[in-house]
């Protein structure tokens, strides 16, 4: 049924038996975050002081900085640490990239959910052409096809970096590029804002967009990211996050286990280069039926032509929505509505999805291939984690059918996405 998800599973296994610290289920997330928050307008406490605070009325939130190296180029590089209640997550400036998010499980034992890199070096030599871990994604998540696109009368040529197509903004996208960071939570909420400056031209792309991200921890585990972009002339935009997800704990091996629930009846298939046909075909009857709880193998190696394509799923899902979440300039007035339900059987881990965006692309880690090795030292192979990336369609300059991605002088793109862990 469109705008909601069943409950997870109940079947831990014999010796996981809930620790005491086990929360209550929540579905669907309503209302969770203050609307200021929510808009990037969280005050900055008084008396922070050595990079971040803590110690509030709970002593749950606080928000930290070290350094973390510098580019080839000389440019100092800082990670983030925002710490809340039994969550901690790290953040790069260097593309704005999640590089680790610690939370428990149901016996209470933390991991590191997330893929990525111990280094510094590890991102800027691997993760693009490469997997994008963790990263901030702009100006244009996902595929355009040919690298090129019309807008207003004049067309426009993009770095291809896919074959002969554009990916995540280019060769030196977003998630290359080091962002100014401000911590702007307060003592319940461990938030950090990011901030880059995309010239006119930048991958091709019209107009100097201004970007601005923030990370927002509350104590109830829930990430929030919300994004702002403003132009001074005509451009498209489609932000998205790349992070990749190991509910069991990074390196510790496959997903496909991983039972994964999509509110969405269609999706979008795609080319042999993964660039969408402009159909939005119905998943019953289909392997991209997750509309109940599915284990992520039990269909992968289906003989189907998109599975074929993807070599798995690498797909873009077009969400069921109340709201229909095509921005006109803006989602601020898009509701946070369900998205995704990813739950691990074995740690006993559920993490829910809610966004303003019209669409959500699962991309099974079907290209991880055994060279990269991750923040524990452990291999990364096929299957190893998973993205859920929150968006706009893939190629919609190029499908006027799909949500518009135009952005113009006097708007303002506004959109959010919660990530929801519980045990």
């Amino acid at each position: 049924m469109p705008g909601r998800l069943a409950p997870p599973p109940a079947h831990l296994p014999a010796a996981a038996a809930p620790a005491p610290r086990r929360r209550r289920r929540r579905w669907p997330l309503v209302a969770t975050l203050s609307a200021g928050l929510l808009a990037g307008t969280v005050a900055t406490p008084a008396g922070a002081t050595d990079g971040g605070w803590g110690g509030g009325s709970h002593g749950h939130a606080s928000t930290t900085v070290e350094p973390f190296g510098t580019t080839p180029d000389g440019t100092a590089v800082e990670r983030w640490t925002l710490t809340n209640g039994d969550m901690t997550v790290r953040v790069l400036t260097y593309g704005g990239i999640v590089q680790s998010l610690e939370v428990p499980d149901a016996r209470g034992e933390v991991d590191n959910v997330v893929l990525g890199f111990a280094d510094l070096a590890g991102y800027i030599e691997n993760n693009n052409p490469g997997p994008y871990f963790g990263a901030l994604i702009g100006r244009y998540g996902n595929r355009i096809a040919g690298g090129t696109f019309e807008l207003d009368g004049q067309t426009y040529q993009l770095p291809l970096n896919n074959n002969d197509n554009t990916l995540h903004g280019g060769t030196q996208g977003f998630d290359t590029k080091v962002w100014s960071a401000t911590p702007v939570g307060d003592r319940d909420v461990a938030a950090l804002e990011l901030t880059l400056v995309s010239p006119d031209g930048d991958m091709g792309f019209p107009g100097t967009l201004t970007t601005t991200v923030t990370y927002s921890l509350d104590d109830e585990e829930r990430l929030s990211v919300h994004y702002e972009a403003t132009t001074d002339a005509p451009t498209v935009v489609n932000l998205t996050n790349h992070t990749y997800w190991n509910l069991s704990g990074e390196g510790s091996g496959t997903i496909y286990d991983h039972e994964l629930q999509l509110n969405a009846s269609g999706y979008t298939p795609v080319d042999e280069e993964l660039i969408p046909t402009g159909e939005i075909a119905p998943v019953a009857g289909t392997p991209f039926d997750f509309r109940e709880p599915t284990p992520i193998g039990a269909r992968i190696r289906e003989d189907d032509q998109q599975l074929l394509y993807g070599q798995g799923y690498d797909h873009n899902w077009a969400l069921d929505r109340v709201d229909n979440g095509a921005r006109e300039g803006s989602d601020s007035e898009d509701a946070l509505e369900p998205a995704a339900r990813l739950f691990d059987p074995d740690s006993g881990r559920t993490l829910t999805i809610e966004t303003t965006e019209p669409g959500i692309q699962f991309y099974s880690g079907n290209f991880l291939d055994g060279t990269l090795v991750g923040t524990s030292g452990r291999i990364y192979r096929q299957s190893d984690g998973l993205a859920l990336e929150t968006q706009h369609f893939p190629d919609s300059p190029n499908q006027p059918q799909f949500p518009s991605t135009v952005l113009r002088p006097g708007e303002t793109y506004d959109s959010t996405t919660v990530f929801d862990l519980s045990s």
